[in-house]
């Protein structure tokens, strides 16, 4: 953390009894013992040092909050600090009630509360808890900021040729992920089809981590008992095991972080067998700035290359200090372009369009990530998610879906394995689709290696319109010969070069246009 916090004060000012008469004399004495005997904290409303335990860690750690607060009639300010988090905080007070927010981003309260005589009742997420003035001692100790390590390339580990294809817990499971479920989501990418066409990585994110032993080693909390045969589980069925952790002390759920432990941890997960790390930039905001990133990403990725074990490096680090021209440089595979992903049209189209000023740094070995798939968590239409799947798939972007698949509808299902877009994603050219846009229609164009293009045509607006595909504006060498279209699985006529359909509100047109001497694969 970075150190102690200064508590605001404010001042009580005292009457006197002078120029009263007696009994306003008296009426104002029963006043004053009646504000000496009501606590501090109610007499000055939020104001004051507040502690209280919000919850309880999955590996049985303690995570206390502590509320530096100041109000001033209706306006609150101040900061709450956690085991990995510190924010400055901004809210409203109406009455004993009162709502927080962390961010002026937050579209709702992160604390709301009531203030009840010396406590403060609270409820955060799903927990509900009371705070009471916080005693002297009550903080957590500042950590140790580290000297950070002189900047080198890491040389290439030569992996993730094609980008990255599989599932992660986080985007419905969050804390909610164990052994078991694990196992299933496994048995079941192996029952549908998904691991043969080519979503091979399952990837723990979040929340597995224990506490540290004695020599300072990394355990799994009790919802993954046996990290190691877990892995090799998921190794018998021919895929491969992704775990999470953090350059900063703590991570996003205030698990312990990797910091100052890097090489030790890098060993660990070669030694459970692990094949794809996710390293996220949260609790590192404790101690370092931005432009700190890339020494800090350094670190690990020097650390995976002793561990001597094949591991797919993912900096997630919201697509922060420009992280496109530096994360080859620390080893990393792909990294993130953009803020968390939520299942909106909104946030989706928010996130792709993040995508376009990247596009120069994508290739074999090295992906813009423009975060994981929610693809069939509900938030969404089926027509939204086609358009999901089709945008990620021509900005060569990591397919990692998020859902539950063990509970896919058909519809889903088939989005997700449509094997003509995943042929667009997994090229070996590497090219990432770069747009232009006439209104509400947005037109992605990408390179692939037999010379042929994939074009995404998308209706960003509330009405339904027409896509136009003219395949003399698509770069491709000579004339256009066929095209074909990827979700309905048909062969489109070129009329005179040109193709026209409708095109739903929200909905995509895909194509793959070849040129003469191209035959559209099937």
């Amino acid at each position: 953390m970075t150190g102690s916090t200064s508590w605001k004060r404010t001042r009580v000012n005292k009457p006197t009894l002078r120029h009263y008469g007696s009994r306003s004399a008296a009426l104002l004495c029963l006043l004053l013992i009646s504000l000496v005997l009501t606590p501090l904290a109610s007499s000055q409303g939020l104001t004051g040092k507040w502690a209280g335990l919000w919850r309880t860690l999955d590996n049985g750690e303690e995570d206390p909050m502590y509320l530096d607060l100041y109000q001033e009639g209706s306006k609150i300010t101040g900061t709450i600090t956690t085991i990995g988090h510190i924010w400055q905080v901004n809210g409203t007070a109406t009455g004993n009630r009162f709502e927080i927010f962390f961010s002026p981003r937050d579209k709702k309260p992160r604390v709301t509360g009531e203030l009840a005589g010396s406590e403060l009742h609270l409820t955060r997420e799903d927990a509900q808890f009371t705070a009471v003035a916080a005693k002297p001692g009550d903080a957590y100790p500042p950590f140790e900021h580290m000297t950070l390590p002189a900047l080198h390339d890491v040389p290439p580990n030569n992996l993730a040729a094609l980008p990255p294809m599989g599932w992660n817990s986080w985007n419905l499971f969050q804390n909610n992920i164990d052994d078991k479920t694990v196992r299933a989501i496994a048995d079941e990418m192996v029952a549908n089809g998904m691991r043969d066409a080519g979503y091979v990585y399952i990837n723990l994110d979040d929340t597995w981590e224990g506490v540290r032993d004695a020599q300072g080693n990394l355990q799994a909390n009790h919802k993954f008992p046996d990290m190691k045969g877990l892995a090799d589980y998921v190794h018998a069925r021919g895929m491969k095991l992704g775990i999470y952790s953090s350059p900063g002390p703590r991570t996003c759920a205030e698990y312990p972080g990797s910091y100052g432990n890097e090489e030790q941890d890098a060993r660990t997960f070669a030694s459970w067998g692990i094949d794809y790390l996710k390293y996220d930039w949260c609790g590192a905001r404790m101690l370092y700035k931005n432009e700190d990133m890339q020494a800090l990403y350094q670190k690990m990725g020097d650390a995976l290359r002793k561990a001597d074990r094949p591991v797919v490096y993912s900096l997630c680090q919201y697509g922060n200090a420009k992280v496109e021209t530096w994360g080859a440089k620390v080893g990393g595979n792909l990294w993130r372009t953009t803020g968390d992903i939520s299942d909106t049209w909104t946030s989706m189209i928010a996130n792709i369009e993040k995508q376009v000023p990247t596009a120069p740094y994508a290739g074999p070995g090295h992906w813009n990530d423009p975060d994981m798939l929610e693809i069939g968590n509900g938030g969404m239409t089926d027509e939204e998610y086609r358009t999901h799947m089709s945008l990620w798939a021509v900005t060569a972007s990591p397919l990692l879906a998020g859902n539950d698949i063990r509970k896919m509808s058909p519809a889903v299902k088939s989005i997700l394995l449509n094997k003509e877009v995943l042929a667009v994603d997994q090229d070996a050219l590497g090219k990432q689709a770069s747009p232009t846009r006439a209104g509400d229609v947005e037109t992605w164009v990408k390179p692939l290696a037999d010379g042929s293009v994939a074009v995404a045509v998308v209706n960003l607006g509330a009405s339904a319109t027409t896509a136009k595909v003219q395949a003399d504006k698509l770069g491709m060498p000579g004339q256009a010969f066929s095209a074909r279209d990827l979700w309905a699985h048909t062969t489109v006529p070129l009329q005179k070069g040109t193709y026209t359909a409708a095109l739903a509100s929200h909905g995509v047109v895909m194509l793959r246009v070849a040129p003469a001497n191209t035959a559209t694969k099937q």
